[in-house]
């Protein structure tokens, strides 16, 4: 079967996309793409899909775990070595969630915004 589209990227909603998409260009190494406004932001990525930050002035932080305000999706990244990833992610902002699943193979951290992403053992 064909493909009905190509997936280029995912939007996560922020009080405050500028600082967020810093925060996630710290992470993955991508640039910030010239923008209009602060109202939306994309990453520059090399390999295709990117992540973009829309402002979202009511944005209301997932809380993970629990349903209150549930998280509706995360973030993977995968890192060589999760010490050396979780050292430099929380340098830049980031914060570890208490409850850590499999701490031997990944670990749950929360951005600046409050939405969940976790760094993955990488092969």
């Amino acid at each position: 079967m064909s493909p009905i589209a190509k997936f280029s990227l995912v939007a996560i909603d922020s009080r405050d996309p500028v600082a967020l998409a810093e925060f996630y260009a710290s992470i993955t190494g991508w640039r910030i793409q010239p923008w209009q406004d602060d109202g939306w932001i994309e990453l520059a990525s090399e390999v295709g899909a990117t992540i973009a930050f829309q402002k979202a002035p009511g944005h209301v932080p997932p809380q993970w775990p629990g349903d209150a305000h549930p998280q509706q999706l995360h973030l993977d990244f995968d890192v060589p070595d999760l010490d050396e990833g979780e050292r430099r992610v929380l340098g830049i902002g980031a914060r570890k969630t208490d409850l850590q699943p499999a701490p031997d193979n990944f670990r749950v951290f929360l951005d600046p915004a409050g939405h969940p992403f976790c760094l993955v053992r990488g092969a």
